[in-house]
């Protein structure tokens, strides 16, 4: 896509905010004006509006297709979203140790343990643990106080934590990341372990590094949205 605009300004408009670029709507995919409730991502779209080159994707626009994923998507498909996030909490990959590796174990415990604990103690949620990869049946209680986490949540939380679990193969560290208690980085570093072991042994693989370093913006972005829509 290329430029056409030269201004780029958020505005307040029948109490929430729309971007103007030279005094035109920013519009969603479906051509709706995007209107967001909250004015710091409101500042912040318009940011990287106005941050664009001469030639510009939807890649360099993540605020913007976050917001409009919690609108389009998201609000329309709130349940079975909530179902997917929940998944991700009974099958939470740091439930799963090395079963044959003592050392990755240990460390995995190191790394891991402590959100489990912060699950617990925070939210009410005690997940067991295993060696190995069979699943581990967790309790109905689990999946329900999941559930009724995320269901408190609006859409542009649950938009953020849409691309933050899956990255991380976690709902408990995307949600201590959504809590502010726990950086991006350091969750990356979490979610990643096994390879950052693997390759302090043996040597690391490009094609693994850039994909480690696409995943970390994904989640970097998407937890500056999340505070972003604090109000």
């Amino acid at each position: 896509m290329k430029r056409f605009w030269t201004e780029t300004i958020a505005v307040p408009d029948k109490g929430e905010f729309v971007i103007r670029l030279d005094g035109r709507p920013v519009k969603r995919p479906n051509g709706q004006v995007l209107s967001v409730p909250f004015q710091a991502l409101a500042e912040g779209i318009a940011a990287e509006w106005a941050a664009t080159g001469p030639n510009f994707t939807a890649d360099d626009l993540p605020l913007t297709r976050l917001a409009t994923t919690a609108q389009d998507r998201v609000r329309m498909n709130r349940a079975e979203i909530i179902a997917q996030l929940a998944d991700y909490g009974m099958n939470d990959l740091i439930c799963y140790r090395a079963a044959d590796q003592p050392s990755l174990a240990e460390r995995e415990k190191e790394m891991w343990q402590p959100w489990l604990n912060w699950a617990d103690q925070h939210l009410g949620i005690r997940l067991k643990t295993t060696s190995g990869i069979v699943p581990i049946e967790q309790s109905p209680e689990s999946r329900q106080a999941f559930s009724a986490i995320l269901n408190e949540m609006d859409v542009y939380q649950l938009a953020g934590l849409g691309v933050i679990v899956p990255v991380l193969g976690s709902l408990v560290l995307g949600l201590a990341v959504e809590s502010g208690v726990l950086a991006p980085e350091a969750a990356c570093e979490c979610a990643y372990l096994e390879e950052l072991w693997q390759e302090a042994h043996w040597g690391s693989d490009d094609e693994a590094v850039m994909r480690r370093r696409e995943a970390a913006q994904d989640v970097a972005v998407s937890a500056r949205f999340v505070i972003l829509c604090r109000p």
